[in-house]
């Protein structure tokens, strides 16, 4: 029995540096990034680019998979149920990563327990755009115009519940105007309605517009910063229209199944803090319109509390439940 007995301790002994090996060799094959979007959004642009830089980083592949629906929720609910092993992670927005929760009754996750916070990519203003058509040529006037024909405007935001449709209600609110909500999965098919002419309004995260604006296609009303934008310094803000202190602003952030080893999430959120600093991540964020953030886990969950606080009351205000 002795030699057998030590035989066995010698073999657990052997055995455990092989754990121990395999589970620094992570990624050992691809690595899924969802995306709770349609292809073509913003936040997916930026996704692709990070999804990149990380494949290059690891030298195993970062595949997007665009889970789009329900606000978010579909993609947010693939991740929580996700193993927790690293090869899943929620490349987000505010709605499925801190909104939702306060909107959605039943929902089949929860982002605050199912969710471990790893790194926040980007800040974006968004933008209140009108068709090159439409009466109205800045924000007061588009309030002056809806409440002279309550119900016809149409506002196109990118799905019940996402921050253009809080931002559309509360603007609504504060203005005592009512316009129709048109809800979208999505910015892209959202853009392709307003340039056909099929909705008025969008309330909608700026950098997919830029171009669109740049070209005359559509007009820019408003940006929902404290401040004007550099890139369109003379589109008014929202406060500027006499909504003091009103600020609206997009945000995207990769998230993990809680659980997720927080080596590999250590991993994760130094490579991409890397990214942010280099100039291809410079220079694809210049490009996108977007305010590079980084820092660490611990910067992402205060970030995400302090979204909660304020747009709880809110979201109560104006009475935005979703089924």
């Amino acid at each position: 029995m002795r030699p057998l007995a030590f035989g066995l301790l010698g073999l657990a002994l052997a055995l455990a540096p092989c754990h121990r090996a395999v589970a620094q060799e992570w990624p050992n094959r691809p690595v899924t990034m969802i995306v709770p979007f349609p292809a073509g959004a913003a936040v997916d642009t930026l996704a692709r680019a990070v999804a990149h830089a990380l494949s290059e980083h690891f030298g195993k592949q970062f595949i997007v998979d665009n889970r789009a629906g329900a606000g978010g929720n579909l993609g947010g609910t693939a991740v929580a149920k996700a193993s927790a092993d690293g090869y899943t992670w929620l490349f987000g927005t505010p709605a499925p990563i801190a909104l939702n929760k306060l909107m959605y009754k039943g929902l089949a996750y929860d982002s605050e327990r199912d969710f471990t916070p790893v790194i926040l990519v980007a800040k974006s203003p968004m933008m209140i755009t009108a068709t090159s058509a439409f009466p109205a040529k800045t924000l007061p006037e588009l309030i002056a115009y809806a409440k002279q024909n309550p119900g016809k405007v149409n506002v196109g935001h990118p799905g019940n519940g996402t921050l253009g449709h809080i931002t559309s209600a509360l603007i609504q609110q504060f203005a005592g105007a009512e316009m129709t909500h048109v809800p979208y999965r999505g910015s892209a098919p959202l853009i392709t309605d307003l340039l056909s002419g099929q909705v008025d309004v969008t309330m909608d995260f700026m950098p997919t517009y830029l171009p669109l604006v740049a070209a005359g296609k559509v007009r820019a009303l408003a940006v929902t910063t404290s401040r004007r934008v550099a890139q369109l310094p003379d589109v008014p803000t929202v406060q500027e229209a006499g909504f003091n202190g009103f600020e609206a602003t997009a945000w995207y952030a990769i998230v993990a199944p809680t659980g997720t080893p927080p080596d590999i999430m250590t991993k994760v959120n130094k490579a991409v803090n890397t990214f942010l600093e280099s100039d291809q991540g410079k220079t694809i964020l210049e490009q996108n319109s977007l305010q590079a953030v980084g820092g660490s886990p611990e910067d992402l969950k205060a970030f995400i509390d302090g979204e909660r606080a304020k747009w709880r009351p809110v979201i109560e205000a104006a009475k935005i439940a979703m089924q």
